[in-house]
């Protein structure tokens, strides 16, 4: 197969619903000051910022309430967001003025140009994927972000020591995703078990989440650390 025609990974599949007016206005005056246009260059954090500190990224945050959350209880520590669906980016940046919250940036743009052309090497401690699509049906599996050529990229943006954490609500993916990260030799595992651990206090319980476990899914958190 030639580069032409082999698939190339995409963070998303774009399903975006109508943005309200309120979610509009928040993207029109608001992404200024919290947004980063994507491009070609190396990101400087410290310049962003305004400081050095420990920084988070998380891919796919969704309407962004757990993102916020953390923030706020976490003000020394500055956090990058990514997300594709404008309506979640314009309800979180409504959050991030309402809260005055001066540590979180977002990018709306597929997250693998962003890792492949945006992050400097090893400037992550942590990085987040919380309940990225689980793709249930065998002939989509192909489609789930965490397949072995994504995660050795994103063991490229994150430093000695750092946490790769990821959180699902589908059993099958929970497995997947333990296959492809034992497979990794850039990662091991910190649960004692080799497997999945309880939520951490440090992750907020979601709206989604809380629906799943209404539903009877349990939730498995996989977090790994980069050797």
């Amino acid at each position: 197969m030639t580069e032409k025609h082999r698939r190339r990974i995409r963070s998303f599949v774009r399903r975006e619903g109508r943005l309200t007016p309120a979610q509009q206005r928040a993207l029109e005056t608001l992404w200024p000051a919290y947004g980063i246009e994507a491009s070609s260059n190396l990101l400087d954090f410290a310049d962003i910022f305004g400081r050095s500190a420990p920084l988070t990224l998380e891919i796919g945050f969704g309407n962004g309430a757990s993102l916020a959350q953390m923030a706020a209880a976490l003000p020394g520590r500055d956090f990058i967001g990514i997300e594709v669906h404008r309506p979640g980016v314009g309800k979180l940046l409504q959050r991030l003025e309402q809260e005055n919250l001066q540590n979180v940036r977002l990018i709306c743009h597929d997250a693998v140009e962003v890792l492949q052309q945006m992050l400097p090497a090893a400037s992550l401690d942590r990085m987040q994927i919380f309940f990225p699509d689980p793709w249930p049906k065998k002939r989509h599996h192909k489609r789930r972000l965490i397949q072995p050529e994504f995660v050795d990229l994103l063991a490229t943006g994150i430093c000695s020591g750092g946490l790769l954490h990821l959180a699902t609500d589908w059993e099958n993916y929970a497995e997947h995703i333990l296959e492809v990260l034992t497979d990794s030799a850039d990662f091991f595992n910190t649960a004692s078990t080799s497997t999945y651990l309880p939520r951490p206090d440090f992750r907020p319980l979601t709206k989604f989440e809380r629906r799943g476990e209404c539903l009877g899914h349990r939730v498995r958190d996989l977090i790994y650390q980069r050797k």
